[in-house]
């Protein structure tokens, strides 16, 4: 989450949040036979899209962000 300013017409500045852009996605695993529900962001989706799911959850469990799957 990052914070910044809602920023009228007047210039007058009131203060707001950006939030990430988070789903509920369900994979299927092929080398396993099942499915996981992750919540991933828009760019994670692509991410995932692009190098494949398998390849992805390797990297997020090596650098920490996620502990199992």
């Amino acid at each position: 989450m990052m914070t910044g300013n809602n920023v009228s017409h007047s210039k007058r500045r009131t203060k707001r949040k950006f939030f990430p852009n988070l789903f509920d996605k369900k994979f299927y695993l092929p080398e396993e036979d099942r499915w996981i529900t992750l919540r991933v962001s828009a760019k994670a989706m692509r991410t995932i899209n692009k190098n494949g799911l398998n390849s992805t959850l390797k990297e997020a469990k090596s650098k920490g962000f996620i502990t199992s799957y």
